[in-house]
């Protein structure tokens, strides 16, 4: 138990993220909030103007619109939900509860702007109704907008990207059952005003959501993990292969859907895989497990889900295929089990026990106590994450219930980490022991040569 000892209190595998942003200033930072909204609202108006200008110079502008879009009634009322987002826009800078959060906010909504308005220059579409006659208080928003809003600024819908984004901060703000209701109530007639006011056609919607997504994900408001903060690119063989392998899928799907004859509602479909595979190889590339977003309770980010929901739909299947025919908790000694994540739905009352999760990819059932250190798949954990690992095994087993150790398959992180502590904390002599028992209760278990070298070096005595 004193190798274990010494592994919880090192530096390099305590949690270093244990405080969220209210562990930040509880003092709203007003003076910061000023700044940013002096920067953005002036940008806003700029760049969309300039978007519109350069769009407007052009002898042609296309359109993309489905043929039901002609059935969409116009009605004029709508556009008091449409320019609420301007008012819920100013004010969300204002109340942002400490500077983490602000600057994060901030950053979404910068993001948003810039990749926006260079979709708007780039590829520039055209809206393609004529709006009827309007009379009465609605005329005068919509006199306004068309001061600055010529029909070009389409795809993506930057309305919908910033209603995702205020939507993600505001939810956050409110508690009332009520009130948030009524801010999802709001919030999806914002949405649907793009359409009924005749600004937008549908394929904005999508995109939108999407570039909406990207930036809630890019620019979490929590500090979910502790994990490196920094873009550092794979050195090894095996995460860059496994990136280029995630790429071609990402590939694939966006020439399925530039192919000839191919459905305009499946080219908008198709571009979904497209961004989780896109998105899961760059987790491989450089972001590591920290791109999946899981916290250290096994529940991942409803951005990271919402984008990633491919991917994680696959790695599901896939998870079950692979363990088809084998039960899905293999019993190690008393009170202490290997599991396969993809197939947690079949273990009962998992609120009785405690989980340590390995699993960047899968999370765990809500009622479920859990330990997470989030590893990527098919990729070999280092010495120093394997004795990390052990300590949060050692903490679970403390707690006297029953500990499961789960990654998506349970033949490979699980076992590791498994073997780690049983080796640290007295249970085996050495690895090789610890593997041998393993074995015994999980004969299809994998650990490569990578796996055996890392558990060699994270079980020797310093």
């Amino acid at each position: 138990m004193n190798h274990l000892a010494r592994v919880a209190h090192s530096p390099s595998v305590t949690h270093r993220a244990q405080s969220g942003p209210a562990a930040a200033t509880t003092a709203r930072p007003w003076k910061r909030a000023l700044a940013w909204l002096a920067v953005l609202a002036p940008f806003f108006y700029l760049s969309y103007g300039l978007a519109n200008y350069l769009a407007a110079q052009r002898a042609s502008v296309p359109s993309i619109v489905f043929d039901w879009e002609r059935h969409v009634p116009f009605i004029d009322w709508t556009i008091f939900p449409y320019w609420s987002v301007n008012v819920f826009y100013g004010l969300s800078l204002l109340l942002a509860r400490n500077r983490h959060e602000l600057d994060r906010h901030g950053a979404r909504l910068l993001t948003a702007q810039c990749i926006a308005v260079l979709c708007f220059i780039a590829w520039p579409l055209h809206f393609s109704f004529g709006q009827p006659e309007v009379h009465g208080a609605p005329a005068l928003l919509f006199d306004a907008l068309r001061g600055f809003d010529l029909p070009y600024n389409q795809a993506p819908s930057l309305h919908i990207a910033l209603a995702v984004i205020l939507w993600d901060l505001y939810r956050r703000l409110i508690h009332g059952q009520l009130a948030r209701l009524v801010l999802h109530g709001w919030t999806l007639a914002i949405c649907l005003s793009v359409l009924t006011t005749w600004q937008h056609h549908f394929i904005d919607i999508p995109t939108g959501a999407l570039l909406g997504l990207l930036c809630v994900w890019a620019w979490p408001l929590e500090r979910r993990v502790a994990m490196p903060r920094v873009w550092r690119l794979a050195t090894d063989e095996r995460r860059r292969t496994l990136a280029l392998r995630y790429v071609a899928g990402s590939l694939a799907c966006v020439g399925l859907g530039l192919a000839p004859g191919a459905a305009g509602s499946a080219r908008l479909w198709l571009l979904w895989p497209a961004v989780s595979l896109l998105l899961v190889a760059l987790n491989y590339l450089g972001m590591g497990a920290r791109g999946f977003q899981m916290d250290r309770h096994g529940r991942m980010a409803w951005a990271a889900r919402a984008l990633l929901a491919p991917y994680l739909l696959a790695a599901q299947i896939n998870g079950r295929l692979w363990t088809r025919g084998l039960p899905a908790v293999h019993p190690v000694q008393p009170g202490l089990s290997l599991v396969s994540l993809s197939r947690m739905n079949e273990v009962g009352h998992t609120s009785k026990l405690t989980l340590v999760s390995l699993c960047a990819e899968m999370q765990v059932p809500a009622d479920t106590r859990c330990l997470c250190l989030p590893w990527l798949d098919l990729v070999p954990a280092t010495p120093v994450a394997l004795r990390r690992a052990a300590t949060l095994i050692d903490a679970a087993v403390r707690r006297g219930d029953p500990v499961f150790i789960g990654c998506a398959l349970g033949f490979s992180r699980s076992v590791a980490a498994l073997a780690c502590w049983m080796t640290c904390s007295g249970q085996s002599r050495t690895a090789d022991e610890a593997l041998a028992r393993l074995r015994l209760a999980h004969p299809r278990m994998v650990l490569g040569d990578e796996w055996l070298a890392a558990l060699k070096l994270a079980t020797a005595q310093p």
